[in-house]
């Protein structure tokens, strides 16, 4: 039954969102950000699967994105992974990013919200392994 489940608490994984430089003469709509995961932990975790998807509204109408569906297979300790492209009116709507991933063979997952008011350069912090500036939900 439910209480045979264990609870298991993803800790020490993030998903990051940065800015790619944008190119010159580039239309601010056009601007891209990239995703990463991050596995700030002292070992590997394997098998990871990511399910992202982008829904909320754009210019006053209900928008969803296709879901995407990564195996990224073994993210090893204390390095990190791209995961997407994201582009500007993407970025302007609720990201969500499902990650499961195995250690010892437990299993362990957890879902990451990005809102569309999260990706701004007020929120930026220096993500740990990139040494770059973006948002980032540990």
């Amino acid at each position: 039954m439910l209480k045979d489940i264990p609870k298991t608490e993803v800790t020490d994984v993030a998903i990051a969102i940065v800015p790619v430089d944008a190119v010159e003469g580039e239309n601010p709509e056009e601007a891209l950000w990239q995703v990463y995961i991050l596995n700030l932990k002292k070992e590997p975790i394997e098998n990871v699967i990511i399910n992202s998807k982008g829904y909320g509204s754009y210019q006053g109408e209900s928008v969803k994105t296709s879901v995407l569906r990564q195996f990224l297979g073994t993210i090893e300790a204390e390095s990190f992974m791209k995961v997407e492209a994201l582009q500007q009116k993407v970025a302007g709507l609720n990201n969500e990013y499902w990650v499961s991933f195995y250690i010892n063979k437990e299993i362990f997952d957890k879902k990451y919200v990005f809102l569309p008011e999260s990706i701004v350069e007020e929120f930026f912090t220096t993500i740990p392994l990139l040494s770059v500036r973006g948002v980032m939900i540990r």
